[in-house]
């Protein structure tokens, strides 16, 4: 397993573009990561423009991964356009068990075009071979059947329902856990 990732960005699929973030996305990125109903089943709260130019200057949505627990997350961006519509996360989880998860999120008025899907199958090839992981993982929020078909889309399975497992925003909740292993993406890209 190679031990770092340095991408060469940007990642180019059909219709998307996945990219570093950039000083002047804020306002794009707080369209759609400071609204309640996509924040909902996501580990943090709306977040203000002033809140992720914050997060930008202070590098917190790095763009490599190092060490373990290190995590990229970049802009999805529509080809045709540039607009930023949501970002994707990939994050090395553990080196012992050569493990990643992913994590995705699109403006509302983006979703229901099958880009989510199209993104992260973007990072597949940067997790199995660029960095040579065994696994990747998603946890959901139970509820949340939007993001558990995009798993289903990509070839995942899912392998857990932990039931009231997680005290999150005020209430205990379901987790789902979907896992896709190398050898399963690579007979899904070669067949």
């Amino acid at each position: 397993m190679n031990s770092a990732l340095h991408p060469d960005y940007p990642l180019r699929t059909d219709r998307l573009v996945l990219r570093p973030f950039e000083p002047d996305d804020a306002e794009a990125i707080a369209a759609y990561q400071g609204l309640v109903d996509v924040c909902r089943y996501i580990p943090y709260s709306p977040r203000s423009v002033a809140d992720v130019r914050q997060r930008l200057d202070s590098g917190a949505w790095p763009s490599t991964i190092a060490a373990e627990g290190d995590a990229i997350t970049l802009g999805v961006t529509l080809a045709a356009t540039g607009s930023l519509i949501g970002d994707v996360m990939l994050r090395w989880a553990s080196s012992e068990h050569a493990t990643g998860e992913i994590g995705y999120v699109l403006h509302p008025a983006h979703t229901g075009h099958g880009y989510a899907t199209e993104a992260v199958r973007a990072l597949l090839p940067l997790a199995f071979d660029d960095m040579g992981l065994h696994r990747l993982f998603a946890r959901l929020d139970a509820r949340n059947s939007a993001s558990a078909n995009v798993c289903r889309r990509l070839g995942m399975r899912q392998e857990a329902h932990l039931r009231e497992n997680e005290w999150f925003k005020g209430e205990w909740t379901d987790e789902i856990v979907f896992a896709l292993l190398a050898h399963e993406s690579q007979a899904q890209s070669s067949g």
